[in-house]
Parts: C-alpha cells; structure tokens; sequence
C-alpha cells in the first residue's frame, strides 16, 4: 500500500548542499536519501568531474529521485550557495570542533528555526576528506554522527540520510504533538 507525501514545513526551508562529491553513486544515493525523507531541495558545490546528474551512476542510483538529482543547483562555492540562507549547518567528523550537535539534539533547534521563517542549509563535505577547515567556519553549527567503531566516517548518502530522517521524524513528532486530542 503507498502512502501519499507528507509535506512539512521543514521541506521547504532546508536545502541539502554536497560539496565537492567525489562519486556519482554518492550524488545519486544522496539524492534518494533525501526524497525518502520528504527532502526536495539539493545543491552542489564544485562536484568532481564525475560526480554530476547526468552521470549513469548517480542515475541509477537515484530511484524514484531523478526529480531531485536533476533539479540540483550547481555552485562554484560554497559562498554562492549559502546566499538567501539563515543558517547554515555543516557535517564534521573533525575532533576539536567546539559546539558540535548530534543530529538528534540538533533536529529541534532547526525545527524551532523553520517555525521563525529561517531558511536552513545542511552541508556536507566530500567523500574522502569532509569539509575543510574554512568550510566549517562558514557554517553557523555543526553537528556529527556518533559512531561506536572507530571507522572515521559514514559513506556520503548515509550521513545525508541520518539526517534527514532526523528532521523529518522530529517534524512529524512535534505535529502529533500539536494535534488537538
């Protein structure tokens, strides 16, 4: 049985940014993660050579997605892209970042951003080396998946999925909350 969309306000106010992808699975992968979770709005900060819509990789693996890989914006730098943004937020896996959130602890706050008219960019950085330093400065927050093992980093598309579905869980949360009994 399907089930229609749910659209929250936290669908249009938070834009994805990849910047620098490397691999076009990832892109593809990035871009359904997000559509999984309600999430229509991608953008891309100078993507590797291979890393573009039209590559058969980030097509295939775009199911059902193609509407949001094919509607990704293309940036030279990440200054462009943030223009028209409130807050940004940026993925670290850095040690030694300072007020650093976890997706679930920082899911409320952006909700509590949405509901006051800010528009939200969720960043992230490339496959092999994350955002750099001067990205991270950019950034207004940052937050970091907390991993049991002491692999370094989750694949691209699945950070962009804990994410999403962080704030996507949290919206429906707090509109169940909110329903009259």
């Amino acid at each position: 049985m399907r089930t229609s969309p749910v659209e929250l306000p936290v669908h249009k106010a938070v834009r994805f940014l990849l910047v620098n992808p490397h691999y076009p699975e990832n892109l593809g992968a990035a871009c359904r993660a997000m559509k999984t979770m309600g999430f229509l709005r991608a953008g891309l900060v100078r993507p590797g050579r291979l890393a573009i819509p039209s590559h058969p990789m980030a097509r295939k693996m775009a199911v059902k997605s193609l509407d949001v890989l094919d509607g990704a914006t293309v940036y030279d730098n990440l200054d462009e892209a943030i223009v028209g943004t409130d807050i940004v937020i940026g993925s670290t896996a850095r040690r030694g970042v300072s007020g650093v959130f976890t997706p679930a602890t920082l899911a409320p706050r952006v909700l509590d951003w949405v509901d006051g008219g800010r528009r939200i960019a969720v960043v992230f950085g490339n496959e092999k080396s994350g955002l750099t330093a001067d990205e991270i400065e950019r950034c207004d927050v940052a937050f970091r998946i907390p991993m049991a093992a002491p692999q370094p980093s989750l694949n691209l598309a699945q950070a962009v999925q804990v994410m999403a579905y962080e704030l996507y869980q949290t919206a429906l949360e707090r509109r169940a909350g909110e329903a009259p009994p």
